[in-house]
């Protein structure tokens, strides 16, 4: 009878839930309960579309459990519904030979056992797929760390740090959280060509150029494993040292490279103990002395030569203490004779301010110095020659009065302190007090009769005895408010003769008592 009941049958019952659990809904099937069965084919479609293609992510997991509580539902489902299935043979008629021995609940049994495989295959390989896919993911990071790399090696490394900075990290991660992977075994070997890569440039001679990069390359053991590293930890050593020798030479007394001693002083303090440091005293010693040869026979101005010696002197004070000073020492010689050798070559070019500024320095911080005393003679040349250009014709020599030739008497008839400078066969300058009792004189023809004359005055005066010769004269009033306080005068001394010179102040207008002119004095013959 149609919908008749056949008797409970677990073992058909558990036949149905196995089937079920496969995830095809072959226990529906069986049961010939196709909505079912359609349920279970299209949440089973839905996880296949979800998880395929294998990613690194996976399946989510909360969908993964929703779908093992389906299927176990679906199983449990089926399992009351094969328990007492209804019989529904079909009619003797079409039924086939033989085919209702292949659906008996103990063949269909075994074939949902065969076929809980399916499910479970099916996770290992998607395992399988999933941990390829990981593997694929690192080998892209593993090459995005590599163009990373690549793309600095175009640019120079204060423009690429911060990339060689990602590629490192990335490498870094890849060895230590990624351990067994290909990619992280494919590390070490890009680790090498990473650090060949960022210290490119001492490949290519460019010491200067490599010193930051490789002075980097040794702080990376500070982010990526020392055993990971391995013999690469040291790799920055010799060549930073030779670049910092080699550029530091190429530099030696270079505009701005020795602070704090430059890259020598960098070599000698983080490798005191390298065959690079060891270079360094020669070297510049060396220089010191090729330097000092030029003073006397190069082709480069003095000033020039002398400047270069400072800066190298700069350099030598910022090297370890023992060097340094041995090196300055040396160096402070040369700059002694260069300063003179250049205020010298100033007053030969004309160039009569410099030489005046140098030769004046040169007397005041070389005190002791035997060439001293023509170093100030020069200094006063050179400011009479500033004035009267006639007077730099020669380069004075280190002779003062000495006592010896033709007596010159100066006196001051003026009522503040003048400073006279004289240039010739001998140099030097006087300075006369002001004439307390003296007054300006209103036309140059009274100074010239009246001035000096008045015995009752004590006029403040200065004696010199100097060689016959031609002599230059600057006379420089101590009033600075006074316009043109300064005056030259050109005079000849001759044997057999002895001289005076007298100063006073002519005011140059009636009408304005407040700006006087010093006038010109002449030497007399009495």
């Amino acid at each position: 009878m149609v919908g008749a009941s056949s008797a409970p049958d677990p073992l058909r019952a558990l036949a149905v839930a196995l089937l079920n659990l496969s995830g095809l809904g072959l226990g529906y099937a069986l049961l010939r309960r196709w909505l079912a069965a359609a349920l279970c084919w299209a949440v089973t479609a839905v996880l296949l579309l979800i998880a395929l293609p294998a990613d690194p992510d996976g399946v989510p997991g909360g969908l993964v459990v929703a779908y093992v509580i389906f299927l176990l539902l679906t199983a449990g489902d089926g399992a009351r519904r094969g328990l007492r299935a209804p019989a529904e043979p079909a009619p003797p008629a079409t039924r086939a030979p033989g085919r209702s021995g292949l659906l008996r609940p103990p063949v269909v049994l075994a074939l949902g056992l065969v076929l809980l495989a399916v499910p479970a295959g099916g996770a290992v390989a998607y395992d399988t797929a999933r941990d390829e896919a990981v593997e694929q993911m690192l080998l892209d990071r593993l090459a995005d760390a590599d163009a990373l790399v690549a793309k600095g090696s175009t640019d120079s490394f204060a423009a690429s740090k911060e990339q060689y900075r990602r590629a490192l990290a990335q490498y870094g991660e890849l060895a230590e959280e990624h351990e067994g992977s290909r990619a992280a075994k494919l590390v070490p070997d890009r680790l090498g060509k990473y650090y060949t890569t960022v210290g490119g440039p001492y490949a290519k001679d460019e010491y200067c150029d490599a010193v930051e990069p490789l002075t980097y390359l040794r702080t990376v053991p500070d982010v990526v494993d020392k055993d990971l590293l391995g013999d690469l930890t040291e790799w920055p050593d010799d060549r930073l040292a030779t670049s910092l020798y080699e550029c530091g030479a190429s530099r030696l007394g270079a505009v701005g490279a020795g602070t704090g001693g430059g890259e020598f002083g960098v070599l000698m303090r983080t490798f005191p103990d390298s065959a690079q440091a060891d270079k360094v005293e020669p070297a510049v010693r060396g220089r010191i002395k090729q330097l000092n040869g030029e003073l006397s026979g190069g082709d480069r101005a003095p000033c020039t030569v002398t400047e270069e010696v400072r800066r190298i002197s700069d350099t030598a004070s910022g090297l370890p203490a023992k060097s340094a000073t041995a090196l300055t020492g040396e160096a402070a010689d040369v700059v002694e004779s260069g300063t003179y050798a250049c205020g010298v070559d100033q007053f030969k070019d004309d160039d009569f301010a410099a030489a005046r500024q140098t030769m004046t320095d040169f007397a005041d911080t070389y005190k002791d110095s035997k060439r001293r005393v023509q170093a100030q003679n020069i200094a006063i040349g050179a400011e009479i020659a500033e004035e009267e250009a006639a007077a730099g014709k020669r380069v004075p020599s280190a002779a003062k009065p000495n006592g010896s030739g033709l007596e010159l008497v100066i006196s001051n008839d003026a009522p503040d302190d003048v400073e006279i400078l004289f240039t010739g066969p001998v140099t030097g300058k006087v300075s006369l007090k002001a004439c307390g009792s003296c007054e300006t004189y209103s036309s140059e023809s009274s100074g010239r009769t009246l001035a000096c004359e008045d015995t009752s005055k004590n006029y403040p005066k200065s004696r010199l005895v100097l060689p016959a010769g031609d002599y230059y004269f600057l006379y420089k009033r101590a009033d600075d408010t006074v316009d043109n306080a300064n005056h030259t005068a050109t005079s000849k001394i001759e044997s057999g003769y002895s001289y005076t010179d007298c100063t006073y102040v002519v005011q140059s207008d009636p009408g304005n008592l407040d700006l006087p002119e010093l006038e010109l004095p002449e030497l007399t013959q009495p």
